[in-house]
């Protein structure tokens, strides 16, 4: 029957290999299971809860990808797109983290609706490809930031020095001999070893080697218990606490703007990269099945939202699976199942303190930095305008700022030198909403 449904025959593959081929994948993605928790939790959330979510929004939005779309790639609570719901829609914007679940969620529906009309495939078009690059490597100098700052690597040398101003650096290096960096270091050598070694789960077995080390050192704190396997936590103090008052406002607006764009971004560019690395693109270079994939990760991040987490997204730690053989849903089928028997481990992740999950943060960061290579410098009409939203993202602790300078001043330098003509109609619009959004501010 699963040879049958997941057409394993015809793409040239086996049960035994594509069981296994997920749970590479699920190895690879399973640090999630501790570093989003880690970071969604800093709201106020609460983090037992956060684990059941990510775990369940992790195996809906997967289980979509392998039922509906029989692709070997795994969807899970996006690394970025949680740091923008913590970090700016929570943090720097001041809304509460219903406000945001309630983003999340409402992303998720007009995401079913775009996916259902193929408009997301027309937006991305629309958008430049320098910028698209630019977001990824914002992201990623955003997410090691955070990842230093959580271990204390680095922390602000801002202090006060009288009436009421501040003097100091805004930033500096941390005690590092202290025992969070010097878990955080221990942890992100270790990973960096094991990946060098091809070693699949190298992220997780960074996070618990971490971890284990903290026990003595006392910054890892056992189950008072002492048990390792429970039932899963409740979703009670998260869940389905959505908060629908402020929803018209322009902080709205351009909060869904950036969740769609950069899970548009994310989800559009990892697709067709692993497609690619499966061998699965056909001869024009389109993506199989492709409206069927955007809606595994639109239903997802609906779920997400309701369950109380961030939104989901394609996982390019897929590629690990891919490359042990997966070709089919069946991959991701297994890669659903392991999520949900994770739920039954909620013990484990929830004693993994926060230095011991910065490493994953760093090396997630370093990774997405490669897009970097891909943007044209020669041009300064497409260089700055890549800059600023590259440079904004971490000086700014947004997201949403690094793309809305990013945007703006690739309109307005186009503009002022001729080529606008070059500009899309959609960007225009796009300019003038974020004009707006400057001015309400």
């Amino acid at each position: 029957m699963l040879a049958k449904f997941f057409r394993l025959s015809e793409n040239n593959t086996t049960v035994k290999k594509e069981v296994l081929a997920g749970l590479t994948t699920f190895s690879t993605m399973a640090y999630i299971l501790a570093v989003n928790p880690s970071i969604l939790s800093q709201t106020g959330m609460d983090f037992q809860a956060l684990i059941t979510a990510t775990a369940l929004a992790a195996a809906i939005g997967t289980l979509v990808m392998a039922l509906y779309a029989r692709l070997p790639i795994g969807v899970a609570p996006g690394m970025g797109l949680n740091a923008f719901f913590a970090y700016t829609i929570v943090s720097a914007m001041g809304y509460s983290w219903q406000f945001a679940l309630t983003a999340v969620f409402l992303e998720g529906l007009i995401f079913i609706v775009l996916s259902m009309f193929r408009i997301r495939e027309a937006i991305i078009n629309s958008i430049p490809g320098n910028l698209k690059h630019a977001i990824s490597v914002g992201i990623g100098l955003l997410i090691a930031l955070i990842g230093m700052a959580n271990a204390g690597i680095i922390e602000t040398g801002m202090h006060h020095v009288g009436d009421g101003k501040l003097g100091g650096v805004i930033l500096k290096m941390g005690n590092i001999t202290s025992v969070g960096p010097l878990i955080a270091l221990i942890g992100l050598i270790i990973s960096a070893v094991l990946m060098y070694k091809g070693v699949n789960a190298a992220l997780l077995i960074g996070i618990l080697a971490a971890t284990i080390i903290g026990i003595p050192l006392g910054i890892t704190h056992l189950p008072e218990n002492g048990h390792l396997v429970s039932l899963p936590p409740s979703l009670a103090p998260i869940a389905f606490k959505l908060q629908f008052d402020k929803i018209f406002s322009l902080d709205m607006v351009m909060i869904l703007f950036t969740l769609l764009m950069v899970n548009l971004f994310d989800t559009v560019g990892t697709l067709i990269g692993l497609c690619n690395k499966a061998g699965l693109l056909d001869e024009q270079g389109r993506l199989p099945r492709a409206k069927q994939a955007l809606m595994a990760d639109a239903i997802g991040t609906t779920a997400a939202g309701l369950l109380g987490t961030s939104v989901v997204t394609a996982y390019v730690e897929s590629a690990s699976g891919i490359a042990a053989g997966g070709k089919t849903g069946l991959t991701s089928f297994t890669v659903a199942i392991m999520f949900l028997l994770s739920l039954f481990f909620a013990p484990v992740f929830a004693m993994i303190p926060q230095a011991a999950t910065a490493p994953a943060l760093i090396i997630v960061g370093m990774l997405m930095m490669g897009a970097v290579t891909k943007i044209d410098f020669n041009d300064v009409t497409e260089a700055i305008p890549a800059f600023l939203a590259i440079v904004m993202m971490p000086y700014s602790y947004s997201i949403a700022e690094g793309i809305v300078f990013g945007m703006l001043s690739y309109v307005l330098l186009k503009v002022l030198t001729g080529q606008y003509k070059s500009i899309s109609p959609v960007m225009y619009v796009l300019a003038v909403l974020f004009i707006i959004t400057f001015l309400v501010k």
